[in-house]
């Protein structure tokens, strides 16, 4: 790809979506974020508002942890949906290629 298309805030962007899987039951502050990133802790405040705006992350309850949505799972939950779906439709068609004439 292109590096003239890449864009460090998009990456960072990216990044955090990675640190926060994994922590949906006891979250991560954006302190501790912005250290495994090597950035500075606003850099982390508007990734995470940025996130939240999307519906792609949200604090838990009044604390200043962060967690992964539930959009995530959604979205996960959508693709195995559209997998077992073309999976029969597949079968389907090996069924009707493949019975005794």
């Amino acid at each position: 790809m292109s590096e003239r298309y890449r864009n460090a805030a998009q990456q960072r962007l990216c990044r955090v979506i990675g640190l926060l899987a994994g922590r949906e039951i006891d979250g991560a502050a954006p302190s501790a974020l912005a250290k495994a990133l090597g950035t500075h802790p606003s850099n982390l405040t508007r990734d995470l508002y940025n996130l939240q705006e999307a519906g792609f992350a949200e604090r838990i309850g009044d604390s200043d942890l962060w967690r992964l949505s539930p959009k995530f799972v959604q979205i996960a939950v959508s693709f195995f949906n559209q997998m077992d779906s073309a999976q029969a439709r597949i079968d389907e068609v090996k069924q009707r290629y493949t019975r005794d004439r």
